[in-house]
Order: C-alpha cells, then sequence, then structure tokens
C-alpha cells in the first residue's frame, strides 16, 4: 500500500463508520413495527352491578374476545348512578386501549337526554362498535279489553283517568319510550315510577297499573305465559323472538326506533390503530354461530357496525330522547 493511500485511510475508515452509524439507527427506525396490542390484560368495565342482562352480556363479550385477541379480558363492574360513575371512570382512563367500558342506551342514550352528567357522553368517548340490540315491547294487563294498538289507544283516548303505566324509574327507557307513544298518539295516562323493573312488573301483573314499556327479553317469560299481552315493538321489523307482535311501524306509528342496546367504547382519543383492531376482533365475535345463537335467545339483534357508525347512532338516539324529554318537558336533577 502507497504511503498516500495509509495516510488516506483512517479518513476513510472514519467516514464510513459515521456513515453506517448515522443509516443504522435511521434505517431500524423506519423498519420498527408498531408495539403489538395488546400486550395484558385488557379491563372491560360493566356499568351495572354483577347479574342481569348488561353483566351477562359483558362476560360472554369477554370470554370471546379474550380468545380471539390471545389477551385476558376482565370484567370488573361499577354500579351506581345509572351507569355515571362507572362512564366516569372510564372517560378519565388512560386512551391506551386496556380500558373499555360496555356502553348501553343508559349511559350513552336516555340518561344524557334528561340528566346533568359528570361526562360528556359523546366527546368523552371513543365508540368502538355495537354489540345488538333488543327491541321495547308495549305490554298491558290481560285484564284490559284491549287486543291491538289501535285499541289500546282508543281505549286511553275515551278513559283518560282509568289508565296508568309504571316504568323502572324516572328518565329511563321504559318511561320515555311510554312518553313517545303518549306524544305520538295525543293521549294522557297516568307515570308510576319504581326502583327497578322488577316492582313496576309486580304491579302490572296484579293489575294496580295497566301498561309498561320494558325490553322484550324481560317481558317473553310474562308473554308467553299470556300474564301480560303484547301489542307492538320497537324496531324496523319484528322480533324473532316474537314474531306475532306488530311493530309500531306496521301499525302507522313512524319513529320507534329505541331500544335497549349494547355497544362497546373507550375514553376519548384511543389512537385510530387500536380503535381498528378491536373494531375487526369485536365484529368477528358477533358473527361467531354460538354467540349469535345465545343472542338471538335473549331476543337480541345484533349489530356489527364501523365506529363511525356506531358513533353516529349514539348521536341519534341521544337525539331521539332529548326531542322526547324537551316535548314533555322532563328533566331529572
Amino acid at each position: 500500500m502507497s504511503i498516500h493511500l495509509r495516510r488516506q485511510w483512517p479518513i476513510f475508515l472514519s467516514l464510513l463508520v459515521a456513515t453506517i452509524g448515522f443509516a443504522t439507527p435511521m434505517g431500524a427506525f423506519a423498519q420498527s413495527p408498531t408495539p403489538a396490542y395488546p400486550l395484558k390484560p385488557i379491563k372491560l368495565i360493566a356499568p351495572v352491578a354483577a347479574g342481569g342482562g348488561l353483566d351477562n352480556i359483558a362476560r360472554a363479550i369477554a370470554e370471546k374476545l379474550a380468545r380471539s385477541i390471545g389477551q385476558p379480558v376482565i370484567v370488573e363492574n361499577i354500579g351506581g348512578g345509572g351507569g355515571a360513575i362507572a362512564s366516569q371512570a372510564v372517560a378519565k382512563a388512560p386512551a391506551d386501549g386496556y380500558t373499555l367500558m360496555v356502553a348501553y342506551v343508559g349511559t350513552h342514550g336516555t340518561n344524557p337526554a334528561v340528566r346533568k352528567l359528570p361526562y360528556d357522553a359523546i366527546k368523552d368517548f371513543t365508540p368502538i362498535g355495537m354489540i345488538g340490540a333488543t327491541p321495547n315491547v308495549l305490554v298491558i294487563n290481560p285484564e284490559l279489553p284491549i287486543k291491538s294498538l289501535k285499541e289500546f289507544i282508543d281505549y286511553a283516548k275515551k278513559n283518560p283517568s282509568k289508565l296508568s303505566y309504571g316504568s323502572a324509574g324516572p328518565g329511563t327507557l321504559t318511561h320515555l319510550g311510554m312518553e313517545q307513544i303518549k306524544l305520538s298518539a295525543d293521549f294522557f295516562m297516568v307515570h308510576v315510577p319504581y326502583r327497578g323493573v322488577g316492582p313496576a312488573y309486580t304491579d302490572l301483573l296484579a293489575g294496580q297499573t295497566q301498561a309498561m314499556f320494558p325490553t322484550l327479553f324481560a317481558a317473553l317469560p310474562y308473554i308467553n305465559t299470556n300474564r301480560v299481552r303484547g301489542l307492538a315493538v320497537t324496531g324496523a321489523k319484528r322480533s324473532a323472538a316474537a314474531p306475532n307482535i306488530p311493530t309500531f311501524k306496521e301499525l302507522g306509528y313512524n319513529g320507534f326506533d329505541g331500544q335497549q342496546w349494547y355497544g362497546v367504547v373507550g375514553p376519548a382519543n384511543l389512537p385510530p390503530a387500536i380503535v381498528t383492531k378491536l373494531n375487526t376482533e369485536l365484529n368477528k365475535v358477533l358473527a361467531l354461530p354460538e354467540f349469535s345463537e345465545k343472542m338471538t335467545s335473549e331476543a337480541m339483534t345484533l349489530m356489527p357496525m364501523t365506529p363511525p357508525q356506531f358513533a353516529n347512532y349514539i348521536k341519534e338516539d341521544i337525539s331521539r330522547w332529548a326531542k322526547v324529554a324537551k316535548d314533555r318537558n322532563i328533566e331529572i336533577d
């Protein structure tokens, strides 16, 4: 090697090392994959006490979702405040995809329409996907001389002092749904609020009240044993669980699309990649035949949606009940 090349060699090596040192991290950064999600267990909040329909749905979703994504999905029950306590906790959780909630018509539909809440049902959450919904059904005590919705409305107009209806409490779907019927058909009935649907059923069966607007799932045992009579269901089409009961739409009453729905949400500003993955995995669960059969047996229609579709559904549901509340002067502190 010549003297000239030996003198230039250290300079060449320094430049080569510097170039490699600069290029390697940049290349590694460019090719570094996004960290896998999820890397640890996911907490799925059920905004009710353990037991009951929503809790059962949360646990069914958690079981199937855990198998699909390869991490445990742990259901945590946080009851109280009509779901407000759980909703507030989720809204304040880190937006990392490890705290989710089963939202429903109470937390993200009727309550925002009638109550001042410690959370914003739209701004404080990221909609991930819909699970499904069960329709509500107008039921009456079978001792009434009524066989149809038309006869019910005619009877109510002719006997304004003889009818009362029970609800699971002020501002619930059982309350607002019946007020929507009264508003649409222009008749009067006394509202008797109870602390839950159980006591409301007790008085309906005893004839202390004459009507109620519960979920079809809750009403089916009584309908099937002729202890109450179903007159009409909400939704776009008849329920497979009660095919003989017509929809309000069939009977000439539009806008009765309110249902007891359930979906999955997370805190606001969840990363789009996490939202997409969770939505994809949730919809895979809804497509499982065994899951579909289980939900159908509970009078639920599965309703897979994209996150934007679910976001629009929530907004429309809040608007629906806010209009009913405004028209009927319903506001609950």
